[in-house]
């Protein structure tokens, strides 16, 4: 077996790894900045790495205005409408775990989208994965739902993060497949610092504390997530359909919960360990190729 092939086949593996996390990132970083702050410092320190690799890499750089543009709208789905979706949320007194399950949609949103915006077909058997999916996903997440802090705002930025993510994946695969890791990157981090910024100066005070705990989670959050499971999707959404990719985010809550198990000490319950069982099933039913 080619050596290449072999390292792409653990792509999706490493993919759920480090984006799930995220969450674990967050849930440190947040007692330290207010969301929109977090993302800026973390989208600045970003561009300012992916730049000097770019430029000492020597890496293309888009010849064509429109390839820019382009670039510009998924960034500002994948990075600004998502991130900012989930930390707002929460921000706003919603439970991560209605938060996850409200984005845990994704995939069969994604799927109904498919046909018509990037021409992909969805088989029977991937529906049923996908169902089975979220049932898991909300298995695992079932015990950690509370209600209480639901308000209108937070439902919109969770809202808000469906849809950028989704349409985000859509409009990479059809439009940004052949963008160049590095260059592309930079494009995209800067759009979304760009949207980002106004609604950061105009509702944040923009204070940080400065302290360890915040510096170890930037830095994960910045080396870990943006460098490592933003290429790795880059790299599945360039090679793979978009309903499989978007199937994956299926297994970030129960990873995230087996994180949290291990890192936070949070109950893992017989209810969500059949929850990662059922999600396990109908993401290889949704993966799975004929």
């Amino acid at each position: 077996m080619d050596k290449s092939f072999a390292l792409l086949k653990l792509v999706p593996g490493f993919f759920v790894l480090l984006w799930s996390t995220g969450f674990i990132g967050a849930k440190l970083g947040l007692p330290y900045a207010e969301p929109l702050t977090f993302l800026l410092v973390r989208f600045a320190v970003v561009i300012a790495i992916l730049l000097a690799m770019a430029l000492a890499l020597a890496r293309p750089w888009p010849r064509q205005p429109r390839q820019y543009l382009h670039m510009a709208v998924a960034g500002t789905l994948l990075h600004g409408g998502y991130l900012s979706g989930v930390f707002c949320a929460i921000g706003q007194g919603m439970s991560a775990g209605v938060v996850a399950l409200i984005v845990g949609v994704q995939p069969l949103l994604t799927a109904m989208l498919s046909g018509s915006l990037v021409g992909e077909q969805v088989t029977r058997r991937q529906w049923l994965g996908l169902v089975l999916g979220f049932g898991g996903v909300a298995l695992v997440v079932w015990q950690k739902l509370e209600w209480s802090g639901l308000g209108l705002a937070g439902l919109a930025f969770a809202v808000m993060a469906l849809l950028s993510i989704t349409l985000g994946t859509l409009y990479q695969k059809r439009f940004c497949s052949d963008l160049d890791l590095w260059t592309g990157s930079v494009v995209q981090f800067a759009a979304a610092a760009a949207v980002v910024l106004p609604f950061a100066l105009r509702f944040e005070a923009m204070e940080i504390r400065w302290s360890g705990p915040f510096l170890f989670a930037l830095g994960w959050l910045v080396l870990v997530l943006s460098l490592g499971a933003i290429s790795l999707l880059h790299i599945l959404i360039r090679r793979g359909a978009a309903t499989r990719v978007s199937a994956l985010f299926y297994l970030t809550p129960p990873t995230t919960a087996v994180m949290a198990f291990l890192v936070f000490g949070e109950r893992l319950s017989a209810l969500a360990v059949l929850g990662m069982a059922v999600t396990a099933a109908g993401v290889a039913l949704a993966v799975a190729r004929k």
